[in-house]
């Protein structure tokens, strides 16, 4: 009997490491497909962060552009107001019977002016040879020949400015045809 005794017990221990294995082989399955499901979670957690991030690097970078532009153009109102002031300028240095006293200050002036606009990046329109629509203003037309081509500037009634690439003012002028 006592080997049947300790058959039975084998077995009996068998039968429990078995099902402790069976036990363990389920816990280890959930304990897997738990790891899988918080795997899972992190990397979407992770793309969730670097899009996030990215976003956030976008908009710096958007925010540093426009800042920049903001930095770059933040005359172009003062200089259109200044504008009409440099013109009235030009036509009283345009007016015969100065003195020179009164030509040399308004002279210094409008260079003084001239100047700190230029500092700022305000130039001139070119006017000379062809017609341009994107910085010219045509206004008056004159008759084109052998000397004056057509689409060329004959004469210029006002002068454009530019600040930075950007339009202020359109030259006004008179354009061959």
């Amino acid at each position: 009997m006592s080997k049947k005794k300790h058959n039975e017990d084998v077995e009996k221990e068998l039968a429990q490491e078995v099902e402790n294995e069976t036990v363990l082989e389920e816990i280890v399955d959930d304990e897997i497909d738990e790891l899988a499901e918080l795997q899972a979670k992190l990397d979407e957690m992770e793309n969730k962060y670097l899009k996030a991030h990215a976003e956030m690097q976008n908009n710096q970078r958007r925010a540093n552009e426009e800042r920049q532009t903001i930095l770059k153009y933040r005359s172009q109102d003062l200089a259109r107001k200044i504008l009409p002031s440099l013109d009235n300028l030009e036509r009283a240095l345009a007016v015969e019977g100065l003195t020179d006293d009164v030509k040399k200050g308004l002279e210094m002036t409008q260079e003084s002016l001239l100047n700190a606009l230029k500092e700022e990046g305000v130039v001139e329109v070119s006017t000379e040879g062809e017609f341009d629509p994107n910085f010219h203003m045509s206004v008056q037309t004159a008759p084109a020949d052998d000397e004056h081509p057509a689409d060329t500037i004959a004469q210029v009634l006002q002068k454009g400015y530019q600040l930075h690439e950007r339009n202020l003012r359109p030259a006004m002028v008179v354009v061959y045809q």
